[in-house]
């Protein structure tokens, strides 16, 4: 498998195809501007990504350090595509999906549509407490919950940095074989966020397109300026980062 020590972190770079799901439980999380930003100010999340057995990227911007301080280009892996990719494989294998995260209303959305679209696919649905931190009997029900449905897959989708987090601190005692942190990919399939038209994709103005959509993420905007002020700084040398 190949992967790329980019802004110190491990990002997988490689068809998805080549992720095993094995009884050893893996994670899955993925990487942006935003979370790069959010994890040089919060250590456990910083641990969190570094610890994942797989990182890719969220969107093609982080990729740029990369390609402009080392000439490599990341496959642009990301939460949508990671999902696509692992749900027609667990159509095919007949295989077991828990969803973690988001509101019941949006978990009985996505329901209807895998029903609709992914008939082979044996899922489950979990909504979780909105804080920001479980208490232990509600993490022991949230372990329990998806333990008594043995899931080849869990998909968590509780924002970032907390689903990273809560993957990262868990995934040992899940009896599943990949924990997948990806977010908004929830809402998108839900029907909640419009899917993006392939013409913002060909031009790289997903993002912009999102922000139209979405006018809060431009609150996120100090965090991406934020990490391309340290990839200017890691580009003239001026900060370290260890990449080999």
């Amino acid at each position: 498998m190949n992967f790329i020590k980019s802004m110190g972190y491990n990002i997988f770079s490689d068809n998805l195809s080549k992720i095993e799901l094995n009884d050893d439980c893996k994670v899955l999380s993925t990487m942006s501007p935003n979370s790069y930003a959010i994890a040089e100010k919060d250590s456990v999340f910083k641990k969190s990504l570094i610890n994942s057995d797989f990182i890719v990227l969220d969107g093609i911007y982080f990729g740029l350090a990369a390609i402009l301080t080392q000439r490599k280009i990341i496959k642009a892996n990301n939460g949508p595509s990671v999902y696509d990719f692992f749900i027609k494989k667990m159509n095919l294998q007949k295989g077991r999906i828990f969803f973690l995260g988001s509101t019941q209303e949006t978990l009985d959305k996505i329901k209807s549509r895998l029903n609709s679209e992914y008939p082979h696919v044996s899922a489950n649905f979990f909504s979780p407490p909105f804080k920001t931190n479980f208490s232990e009997s509600e993490n022991k029900e949230i372990i329990t919950t998806i333990n008594n449905f043995k899931p080849d897959i869990v998909f968590v989708g509780m924002t970032c940095p907390k689903q990273e987090k809560w993957s990262s601190a868990n995934a040992k005692f899940l009896d599943a074989k990949l924990v997948c942190s990806i977010g908004a990919v929830f809402d998108w399939y839900a029907g909640n966020i419009k899917e993006i038209h392939p013409f913002w994709w060909k031009y790289k103005l997903a993002w912009l397109k999102r922000t139209f959509d979405r006018p809060e993420i431009i609150k996120r905007w100090p965090n991406v300026f934020f990490f391309f002020w340290h990839l200017f700084l890691v580009f003239f040398k001026i900060k370290p980062v260890n990449n080999h």
